[in-house]
C-alpha cells in the first residue's frame, strides 16, 4: 500500500500509546514534535545537498516515532524515503526520485502532528474507543452528594 492510501492517523495505535505511556504521553508527544521537526529539517537539507546517505538516519528516526503514535501515513512516507535512500547509497545514485515525496513531507508531518495534538488536548472531547458514556442519573447522584458529610 502506498503511503497516500494509508490513514493519516491509526487511532487504535494512538489510544494504545496513550494508555501505555499514561501521564508521560503529552511530554513524549512534545518530544515527537521537536525530534520530528529536526528530522524533517535534516531530510530537506540532505535532499538539497543530494546526499542519500544523510537521508537515512533522520528518515529512520521519523519512521519509528511516527509508528509509535499511530501517524501511519507519515511513518510510511518516512519508510519510503529511508528505503529508497538506502538503495541509492548502495547503488551510488543521487536520491532525485525522492524529490516529490520530500517536498510533501513537511505537510504530512504538520497534518499528523496537528491531529495528534488535537486528540491529546485534555479539553477536546474524546473519541469513545468502546467506552460507555456515564449514566445521567449516576452523575446527578454524585452532584447531589458532593460536599455533604
Amino acid at each position: 500500500m502506498s503511503y497516500l492510501e494509508a490513514p493519516l492517523i491509526n487511532w487504535s495505535t494512538f489510544a494504545e500509546a496513550r494508555a501505555t505511556l499514561g501521564t508521560d504521553f503529552v511530554r513524549i508527544l512534545g518530544y515527537f514534535r521537536e525530534d520530528g521537526t529536526k528530522s524533517v529539517d535534516a531530510i530537506e537539507a540532505a535532499m538539497r545537498d543530494k546526499s542519500a546517505a544523510r537521508l537515512v538516519l533522520p528518515a529512520h528516526t521519523l519512521k519509528g516515532e511516527s509508528w509509535q503514535f499511530g501517524a501511519e501515513q507519515l511513518a510510511m512516507l518516512a519508510e519510503k524515503i529511508e528505503m529508497t535512500a538506502r538503495h541509492c547509497v548502495e547503488t551510488q545514485q543521487e536520491p532525485d526520485e525522492l524529490l516529490e515525496d520530500i517536498v510533501g513531507l513537511r505537510d504530512v508531518f504538520r497534518l499528523s502532528l496537528a491531529s495528534l495534538e488535537k486528540e491529546a488536548n485534555p479539553l477536546v472531547e474524546r473519541r469513545s474507543f468502546g467506552r460507555r458514556t456515564p449514566v445521567a442519573g449516576a452523575a446527578m447522584g454524585a452532584q447531589r452528594s458532593f460536599g455533604r458529610g
